[in-house]
């Protein structure tokens, strides 16, 4: 017995059970989760005014993602869950460290890739510094052939789909992103879908490649989640995106 005390002794000497826990965490989201539930809605509706409010905290979770990056350890899910919850927590980041603004369009300039809110270089995550578009198209659209991201990274914009209310995490992504994706197809102030015209949101001529990319196409892509099914003879046109 003594010499089982004294083993358990120096691992937590090596150890200790903060460490532990903030490496449990970081792959859990637990911190993100508790925030998402506190000031977002059901509906995605964000309260950007009570994050600001408890922006110690976002910043404490934002400080893990930045000291426990992925790597060939995790899986693919486990990776792919990370920079998901990083692209959504910084984003929110952005607009609490400039709250109150109209829209997050007057954080930049009106250069796509150039000087948008999205080209803001603010995000440090290990050594390196990353803006938005670098997280989606340089990492999560070039290494990971999931489509359905694009039901999961929020812009903070109304067209956007909708933030969801927990943090995604590798052991349940399956089931979030089937989620995602169904609720956007469904959602008539996003897509409104008969058999006979389907009017989509821009994202799908967006990232029409994305889709097709791992799909048949658009169509057998949309027949998968929504529940109007749709035929080569529907007519598709896309909404305003706002």
């Amino acid at each position: 017995k003594r010499i089982m005390r004294f083993k358990i002794y120096i691992f937590l000497l090596i150890f200790p059970l903060g460490i532990l826990s903030q490496a449990q965490e970081h792959l859990e989201h637990t911190q993100w989760t508790n925030l998402l539930k506190k000031y977002v809605d059901a509906k995605g509706n964000v309260n950007y005014k009570g994050f600001k409010k408890d922006e110690a905290a976002l910043d404490k979770y934002l400080s893990i993602l930045s000291d426990n990056h992925p790597n060939s350890t995790w899986s693919k899910d486990d990776q792919l869950a990370y920079w998901i919850n990083a692209y959504n927590a910084f984003t929110v980041k952005l607009i609490v460290k400039n709250y109150p603004v109209k829209s997050i369009k007057e954080l930049g300039g009106g250069i796509y890739k150039v000087n948008t809110a999205w080209d803001i270089k603010f995000i440090k995550i290990g050594d390196e510094t990353y803006d938005l578009n670098n997280i989606e198209h340089g990492i999560i659209r070039k290494d990971f052939n999931e489509p359905r991201i694009h039901f999961a990274v929020n812009c903070a914009s109304e067209s956007c789909p909708p933030l969801r209310n927990e943090a995604f995490v590798g052991a349940n992504l399956e089931k979030q992103l089937a989620e995602q994706s169904r609720n956007f197809l469904n959602d008539k102030s996003k897509n409104i879908i008969t058999a006979e015209k389907a009017q989509l949101s821009k994202l799908f001529t967006w990232f029409k490649g994305d889709f097709t990319d791992k799909y048949e196409s658009i169509n057998a892509f949309i027949n998968e989640y929504s529940s109007v099914k749709i035929s080569d003879d529907t007519e598709i046109s896309y909404l305003d995106y706002s």
